[in-house]
């Protein structure tokens, strides 16, 4: 049966654009059915594995990111004009009634093929401060949807803006929804695991690098923790050290004779979130969204060499709502696990001060926003968006 639709997805690079894109890409399969829908990216082994166990086609299109030396810059022209005539040759011969762009630098050629086309196109921005292919590209976009109302000041007044939220993996949606139908039913106890029924289990610490892992925090906490003494007495610990990294941090902890579980990568992360009483985090946007929906208060410490300094930003909304603690690695001068100690110590002690800030965390959640987009992507399809966009 041929569809009347096909919507491609474009960009990716990193888990924080390609997941959200995923999560959208489910929930509009659900809304349309009979829509084609393919994803093209830079073409990684962990981005094509994502997509295709996901079920949907995955297309390479060359792309580099930007230049930090002459013989990257050559590359960097000769792949990104490849990629933005093969982007062009595939918007035409694949038919694509949308492009959703994802963000990251593997987007960018394809967005302003379809611009370049008349195609229409929805940018999705996971963060406090918008990507360079939405500064540039936000006013011929259909709409941008974006994490955060602090993404408006800096696009232009005309960008079609509206504050969706960030979309998260489907299990953090669907761990959600029982978390809430728990609470409305049985209460919201501080002593009940709300994954596992058990009246009272040990407290649970959980690392979070990215899945590439955090250098400066695979050093770093182990020597914190091992500040802290008996005040971790109780809590479980399981670091995510990232590709490469597992090792060295296995050996950073049994050097501090603190006991941890580190794992290269957590695959079941949605319901390890939801059962862990604090989290060491990255202020990515995907993040920090799956976060809110696992109600998880965190020591955020945003990667201080972040593209326009996003992470920080996006960490600032988190902190300014009281739903998270921060710490700026840049200006902590190779002191980072002493500044982890002190946040974590209090932290560690109180569980009305984790109760609090499990709240405020919970209440920048948004558990539509992965159907929200893809609410906007059929509107505009079938054509309700005009209607849409003025309700």
């Amino acid at each position: 049966m041929s569809t009347a639709h096909h919507v491609l997805f474009a960009g990716g690079g990193t888990p924080g654009h390609i997941f959200p894109g995923l999560a959208v890409a489910e929930h509009l399969q659900r809304q349309m059915p009979h829509c084609d829908i393919t994803f093209a990216g830079g073409g990684s082994a962990r981005e094509r594995h994502a997509v295709r166990s996901a079920g949907f086609h995955y297309t390479v299109i060359p792309s580099q990111p930007s230049p930090h030396n002459p013989l990257q810059a050559l590359r960097f022209v000769t792949d990104n004009v490849a990629g933005y005539c093969a982007a062009r040759w595939m918007l035409r011969e694949q038919r694509v009634s949308m492009v959703v762009g994802l963000g990251g630098f593997t987007s960018t050629a394809i967005v302003r093929a379809a611009a370049a086309r008349g195609i229409p196109v929805i940018l999705m921005e996971q963060n406090a401060v918008p990507g360079r292919t939405t500064r540039w590209l936000s006013r011929a976009a259909t709409l941008v949807c974006a994490a955060y109302e602090e993404v408006r000041p800096h696009l232009h007044v005309q960008a079609p803006v509206t504050v969706t939220g960030n979309p998260a993996r489907i299990a953090f949606e669907e761990l959600y929804r029982r978390v809430q139908q728990r609470k409305a039913t049985r209460g919201d106890g501080p002593d009940l695991s709300l994954v596992t029924d058990q009246p009272y289990r040990q407290r649970r610490l959980v690392v979070l690098g990215g899945a590439a892992g955090a250098r400066s925090l695979n050093e770093a906490v182990p020597a914190a923790l091992k500040k802290l003494g008996d005040r971790l007495h109780g809590w479980q610990v399981i670091h995510q050290t990232g590709e490469g990294q597992l090792q060295e941090t296995e050996a950073r902890y049994a050097q501090h004779g603190v006991q941890a579980l580190a794992v290269t990568y957590i695959d079941e992360i949605a319901s390890v979130l939801f059962a862990s009483d604090l989290a060491i985090s990255r202020a990515g946007g995907m993040t920090l969204a799956e976060l809110a929906l696992a109600g998880t208060p965190s020591v955020l410490v945003p990667y201080p060499q972040a593209i326009d300094n996003h992470q920080t930003a996006n960490a600032k909304v988190f902190t300014a709502a009281g739903a998270c603690r921060m710490i700026d690695e840049s200006s902590q001068t190779g002191a980072l696990d002493a500044a982890l100690a002190r946040e974590l110590e209090p932290l560690l002690a109180n569980q009305q001060m984790r109760t609090e800030m499990t709240r405020n965390i919970g209440r920048l959640a948004r558990p539509d926003a992965a159907a929200e987009v893809a609410g906007a992507v059929r509107d505009h399809l079938c054509g309700g968006f005009s209607s849409r966009l003025a309700a």
